[in-house]
């Protein structure tokens, strides 16, 4: 039994010797566990004749915390949690090599060599952000695995959506944005053969609770805090997207691909019905775009009206007018 949980479900106060009765454990291992509650932030109060009861635990981040918000079958049912980490994505990559089942989720406060598509750096500072990786071994062919960016961004997508109410949009093909500023950014790589997926690692980093970004990237950043105007419990938030990319990816495995899916992507893209600059190595050029097709390419009518289907991997997409 997971004695926040237990807590949670009680919402009230409950005695020492309750709990010690109900988890089958010792009056004097209930008091450690609630301390190490108490390290994690999570404010629980003690009313002598009365007993625990939790108070507060928005700041609380942590592997207790997490676990008791997280309702998945699988995925996150083996969790890390690091205070910090260079990368989730590098550990994940460590562990995998070392036989790691398919589910285990990594989950960082800091994290000192993050890095987004293209090498580009990534910071996720103290107590503000979310850096998470999930570990997936599917049973599908490598040219799959752009796929499952998508289904991340969906996920993220949905998971902020369900805890802030926040107008969250994917900026195709993965990054979040509200208000046309981005607020998460997803970097999904692979170990495989030529017909044989090892394992895909998807990361994702989330600015939860930031209040300021540096110069050079204000006027493209954003986070829940800064739109929604109170802070979020990040606990909270990994678990909602967790959730939400468990449900998608099992549907993403009985289809092989997003046709299950593309109509909830197109949906909220914003691209979708939008006119485009395509930064193609080959050529550049400009079109309206329609959204992706079953493989996730996105769909651009050029301004001679021919169609194209662009491969993420390839190019880069941008508004005519902005980076939306």
């Amino acid at each position: 039994m997971d004695l926040l949980r237990y807590l949670k479900e009680k919402n009230d106060h409950v005695s020492g010797q309750e709990i010690a009765d109900a988890m089958g454990i010792s009056r004097n291992a209930v008091w450690k566990q609630i301390e190490r509650l108490r390290k994690e932030g999570i404010e629980i109060e003690a009313v002598t004749g009365k007993g625990y009861r939790v108070v507060n635990e928005t700041e609380a981040f942590g592997e207790k915390s997490i676990r008791s918000f997280l309702h998945t079958s699988w995925l996150g049912q083996n969790l890390l949690f690091f205070k910090e980490i260079d990368s989730t994505n590098d550990e994940l990559k460590r562990r995998a090599a070392k036989g790691a089942e398919e589910g285990l989720v990594a989950v960082a406060d800091i994290q000192t060599k993050g890095k987004g598509r293209r090498g580009r750096e990534w910071t996720t500072p103290e107590g503000v952000n979310i850096a998470m990786s999930y570990l997936l071994r599917p049973n599908l062919q490598p040219d799959t695995a752009p796929m499952m960016t998508l289904i991340m961004a969906l996920a993220a997508a949905k998971g902020i959506r369900e805890i802030s109410g926040l107008d969250t949009r994917i900026k195709w093909p993965n990054d979040i944005v509200v208000n046309r500023k981005k607020l998460v950014g997803i970097l999904t790589e692979m170990t495989a053969e030529p017909d044989f997926i090892h394992e895909v690692i998807v990361g994702t980093g989330i600015n939860v609770n930031t209040e300021v970004f540096p110069d050079e990237i204000k006027n493209t950043a954003t986070s829940m805090r800064i739109e929604g105007g109170r802070t979020y419990s990040r606990s909270r938030v990994v678990a909602a997207v967790t959730e939400a990319f468990e449900a998608y990816y099992e549907i993403f495995l009985k289809t092989g691909d997003l046709s299950a899916l593309r109509d909830e992507y197109n949906t909220i893209c914003a691209n979708s019905g939008a006119e485009v600059r395509v930064l193609d190595p080959k050529g550049e050029y400009s079109g309206r775009a329609l959204g992706i097709d079953a493989r996730g390419e996105l769909i651009v009518i050029r301004e001679d009206g021919t169609e194209e289907r662009v491969y993420s991997g390839e190019v880069s997409v941008r508004g005519i007018y902005g980076y939306v």
